[in-house]
């Protein structure tokens, strides 16, 4: 292969990947005075979340605009989540087992809501915080919009094990399709914040309708379109932050297993394969350059390179630059994540294999003590 062929396959896969998040809309701290804000229901379904459930109600009680009520639903906790969410003002609702045929966290949202009376409801993890404009940012596009908004918030990124999650986030993004062409004809929505009118959430269906889904926010998204009501996603910036997996590895590997096994099936073609393109570049790059390295040096594996060194050198510095430019946007990840980008990427195939073994070989991941199927048709009806 020629440089210039060589080139232009590099660029044509970094373009494809990039091309999918060129409509990345930005949730905005809203200019009205948040009117309704006091008809809004905050539902939370919390399971084992005493460390995460402090910030996510301080934020609320920070809002610019105070919302109608918050109730946080205890989804069969074994820790203080219960106590916390009464000791931050929260109303509790403690979910009773979930039925044949429910997954956990559907139950516990369905039952969230049939305890609230608000007129809107705003569904939130318990590990997102809310910056004070957040509420009336969220009005004012729910105003525009209607049926389902959903936001995935900028991820707060913590230690070193968080940081090398930087690729999850990307490809997840990328492969949802949300923010690219065709988006509005193939819903797909984000579960840490969701916000709805209670009349719309009915006319779907709501957690009912996807009661036994591991994926119950993409499917919940399909539901809403499939009645002809309008799903548009955005992403937190500085308005809606998580913080995921402060746990470690012991709870970061599990989580980015169980959402890429389940999340394959629903991931649409198109997007997955400019996803694909777009990885294949980064895999490419990294062992091309070292490659490179190598023939230069003289070592006897240098044969096995193609391309000039030059261009790899290039490839590589367009690749870390370009990856920084998406990541900046989705959370706050060091220098090193990208600039060192072949380190996060090893940590993502390693995850990748594991996640295809639990898909092809076991059916099943283990999430929160729940077993979450993966494989078909057997996908969880019993975890959440």
């Amino acid at each position: 292969m020629s440089d210039l062929a060589l080139a232009l396959a590099l660029l044509v896969g970094t373009v494809a990947g990039g091309w999918q998040l060129r409509d990345l809309r930005v949730l905005r701290p809203g200019a009205g005075r948040g009117a309704g804000a006091s008809r809004v229901s905050v539902v939370v379904p919390a399971r084992d979340e005493e460390a995460s459930l402090p910030a996510l109600l301080a934020s609320l009680a920070r809002l610019d605009v105070a919302v109608g009520e918050v109730v946080v639903v205890d989804d069969g906790s074994v820790d203080r989540t219960a106590a916390v969410a009464t000791t931050g003002g929260a109303t509790l609702v403690s979910a009773s087992p979930p039925p044949p045929g429910w997954t956990g966290k559907a139950w516990a949202c369905h039952q969230g809501v049939g305890a609230t009376s608000g007129d809107l409801l705003l569904l939130l993890d318990a590990d997102t915080e809310l910056a004070a404009g957040a509420l009336t940012g969220l009005l004012e596009l729910h105003g525009r919009h209607g049926g389902l908004v959903s936001v995935q918030p900028f991820h707060a990124v913590g230690g070193g094990h968080e940081q090398l999650s930087s690729y999850f986030n990307v490809v997840s993004m990328m492969a949802s399709g949300a923010f690219g062409r065709g988006a509005s004809s193939r819903p797909m929505a984000f579960g840490p914040c969701l916000l709805t009118s209670r009349e719309d959430y009915a006319r779907a269906g709501g957690h009912a309708a996807v009661r036994g889904e591991v994926l119950d926010d993409v499917e919940l998204a399909r539901a809403y379109h499939r009645c002809g009501l309008p799903v548009h996603c955005a992403a937190g910036g500085e308005e809606v932050r998580m913080r995921s997996y402060p746990g470690g590895w012991r709870q970061l590997v599990p989580g980015w297993t169980k959402n890429m096994a389940s999340g394959a099936s629903a991931a649409a073609p198109g997007p997955t394969l400019a996803a694909v393109l777009w990885l294949c570049v980064h895999h490419a790059v990294a062992v091309g350059l070292l490659l490179a390295l190598l023939d230069v040096s003289g070592s006897p594996v240098g044969p096995l390179a193609h391309g000039h060194p030059l261009v790899w050198v290039v490839g590589y510095v367009v690749t870390a630059l370009h990856l920084r430019l998406l990541l900046t946007r989705l959370g706050s990840f060091r220098w090193w994540t990208w600039a060192l980008f072949p380190l996060p990427l090893l940590a993502f195939d390693a995850v990748f294999a594991r996640s295809v073994g639990a898909t092809l070989v076991r059916g099943s991941v283990t999430w929160r003590g729940r077993p979450v199927r993966t494989r078909g048709r057997d996908r969880v009806r019993e975890a959440g």
